[in-house]
């Protein structure tokens, strides 16, 4: 008894400092957004007056606003292409060429940024030297952040539909359903939460992208991780801190509205499939 309640202390104790160690930094972070010293580390008192300058900071306002363009226009495409690939994977086991589809798929997610993004550039280069277009800018990096993201979306998307039960699916299409039904009223709601994981996971990761957005950018497209590498090199100040802090508030906010949404579409499911069987018994 005393081993097994040592054992739950370690364990607790682990956890905490696993805890502490990785959002430390981020909670040290907001707090000093509200320092009224220079120097981001040195506390000299409390004051908002890096959010005034932010506020008027427009390089800084003009690749957060860009960067969540991006992102969120990334994950959206990232989640429609990773979706495709994942029910080509799950549903069709056999067809022609599907381990190098698997495996072009995977691919970015184990093959460096800096990689990808000098394949990428000197593609679009030689397409914008033979037509002229695109231009090195909103456009480009999203064609790599979507490249990127859909290799996590298909892996989310993938494991949620490996999961499903196909009877579901093949009893609705018993009852008449014709496939394209089957897929927006069966199968769709039973990922709909993997869809927003997805999501929310190929944002992220786009929002802080700075190999991808360094190599396909062009004038006047500079993404706020941009931004904030390049003034690094010369010394930060709080504005930085408080650009943080507006981020984490902004993915906070998104997570807890997605963690509800999640839970209550799962109620709601559980209460269709409880008066289901009750009106089968």
């Amino acid at each position: 008894m005393n081993g097994l309640m040592k054992g739950n202390v370690f364990g607790k104790g682990w956890l905490t400092a696993g805890y502490i160690f990785l959002y430390l930094p981020i909670v040290s972070l907001v707090v000093f957004s509200f320092n009224a010293s220079p120097i981001p580390n040195v506390w000299s008192g409390f004051t908002f007056s890096w959010y005034g300058k932010l506020a008027n900071d427009n390089e800084m306002l003009s690749g957060l606003w860009l960067s969540l363009k991006i992102a969120f226009f990334s994950a959206t495409g990232a989640i429609v292409l990773g979706t495709l690939a994942a029910f080509a994977l799950v549903k069709y086991k056999r067809f022609k060429g599907r381990t190098l589809f698997s495996g072009m798929v995977s691919a970015p997610l184990v093959m460096p940024d800096v990689v990808i993004g000098i394949s990428l550039l000197l593609m679009l280069v030689s397409i914008q030297r033979a037509f002229g277009h695109p231009e090195r800018g909103m456009l480009t990096i999203w064609l790599g952040h979507v490249l990127t993201g859909m290799a996590y979306a298909t892996v989310v998307v993938q494991a949620r539909l490996q999961d499903l039960n196909p009877q579901l699916e093949e009893a609705a299409m018993d009852l008449g359903a014709r496939p394209a039904q089957v897929f927006r009223l069966v199968t769709l709601p039973m990922i709909s939460q993997a869809l927003m994981s997805a999501w929310l996971l190929t944002f992220t990761i786009s929002l802080d992208d700075v190999v991808l957005a360094a190599f396909l950018s062009g004038p006047g497209s500079t993404t706020m991780p941009l931004v904030i590498f390049s003034r690094a090199r010369l010394g930060l100040n709080p504005t930085v801190n408080a650009v943080a802090t507006v981020i984490i508030t902004i993915v906070a906010i998104g997570t807890v509205v997605a963690s509800y949404l999640i839970v209550r579409a799962e109620k709601e499911r559980a209460k269709a499939i409880a008066q289901a069987q009750r009106a089968d018994g």
